[in-house]
């Protein structure tokens, strides 16, 4: 049976590998000096645009902080996609600060894209409606366009709530997974997603490749794809900090994640000719290893811990075979890369308060199998076709972090 453990070990093998390139290419990154933003100017006009489904909870917070950003040459667009709650009455008191529309509800994409219509920036700000932005989050997201060939430019959103134990581990795995995976990613060349919800674009990129599709679950991931597709760099702002909230409960981050999941398959579908394109991409070359990472691990994962233990009940498979210790020997190294990434990913975002939550450190291995059987279900029900336009979770206004 060694061809079933070196199956089982391979995606934690390239998962310890891709994770180390990445933590080296997040420490290089900080020699990278900061340089005056690649605009026609050097404060260019910034349309802020907020697709806003039901999130009178947390509206106000968000639009308060965009409209308190130390940066003058700002538009602040809300579109109101058919709520049912209070939101349009919240906006109702805002309409001499913002351009307010209201429009029935047709999903995200197309929230935005009804926005990016009524946008008159050089750069087009995302965000989701819970982001709440620091005074400096605009002039640190321009400074991520380091030249004319960037095409977008990725904040980097961290949890605004961390009351409970779900939340902590979400706030850790924010700061490796955007904080210091995306630093070296991007200085890789090789970052897959502008993140909805801290997420600038040049509008003349944006409108070269037709907006957002409104037809996917993953409207930012696509987005990024064609904009990398079309010749342009992804860059990483890490400094351009958006606060937002994370899933309190497990039943929330179920909803988000298998979202997520069902956004990478239906990119990858719409997308798949690019995993064959002969080309010196870096961004081409990680697209199959993002797959593997995302979803594939995942799920072997999953099937491991099921099937392993069956095939040596039924005397299939024998753990006294030295070859059997190759997966339990990857998994130790995943484990060791993660611990030694969120140490470094706390000391690059500055976030010396979180240090207070490696205590749940020891709880990341069944919060894995928790996104295994996610993955799953996502890749199940995309399979089922069931339809989705927002599926998101329900926001609590929750605030535990100021900005």
């Amino acid at each position: 049976m060694t061809w079933l453990y070196v199956l089982v070990a391979i995606p934690f093998a390239i998962s310890a590998v891709v994770g180390m390139m990445i933590t080296a290419g997040a420490l290089l990154s900080q020699l990278r000096p900061r340089v005056e933003p690649a605009t026609s100017s050097p404060n260019p006009k910034v349309s802020v645009i907020i697709p806003a489904y039901n999130e009178a909870v947390v509206l106000r917070p968000c639009l308060d902080s965009i409209l308190e950003c130390e940066y003058e040459n700002l538009e602040l667009i809300v579109v109101n996609d058919g709520s049912t709650d209070d939101t349009a009455e919240i906006l109702a008191g805002y309409e001499n600060r913002a351009i307010i529309i209201n429009k029935p509800n047709g999903g995200k994409g197309s929230a935005l894209n009804e926005g990016i219509r009524h946008a008159t920036g050089e750069i087009l700000v995302f965000v989701d409606a819970d982001g709440v932005f620091t005074k400096h989050t605009i002039p640190n997201m321009l400074a991520g366009f380091r030249h004319k060939n960037v095409g977008a430019v990725c904040g980097n959103d961290q949890p605004i709530n961390t009351h409970n134990v779900l939340t902590k581990i979400l706030a850790l795995m924010t700061h490796t997974g955007t904080g210091l995976a995306r630093r070296g990613l991007a200085l890789l060349g090789m970052l897959p997603i502008v993140a909805g919800n801290s997420g600038a674009f040049r509008a003349s990129v944006i409108r070269q490749i037709g907006g957002l599709r409104e037809d996917t679950l993953g409207e930012d991931l696509e987005l990024t794809w064609r904009v990398q597709e079309a010749g342009y760099e992804v860059e990483f702002a890490p400094d351009a900090v958006v606060l937002a909230e994370v899933p309190d409960n497990l039943r929330s981050l179920w909803k988000q994640r298998v979202r997520w999941t069902r956004g990478l398959i239906q990119t990858t579908r719409l997308h798949w000719r690019e995993f064959f394109r002969p080309s010196a991409s870096m961004f081409h070359l990680y697209l199959p290893i993002n797959l593997l990472l995302q979803l594939v691990q995942p799920i072997l994962q999953l099937l491991a811990l099921i099937g392993l233990p069956i095939l040596v009940a039924v005397g299939i498979a024998d753990f006294g075979d030295w070859t059997a210790t190759l997966p339990s020997l990857w998994v130790v190294a995943g484990v060791s890369v993660t611990l030694v990434n969120i140490v470094i990913a706390l000391i690059l975002d500055r976030a010396w308060d979180r240090f207070a939550f490696l205590w749940v450190i020891p709880l990341l291995l069944p919060f894995s199998i928790f996104l295994s059987c996610v993955a799953l279900a996502g890749l199940i029900a995309e399979i089922r076709g069931v339809e989705s336009k927002w599926n998101k979770f329900e926001r609590t206004g929750v605030r535990t972090v100021t900005a």
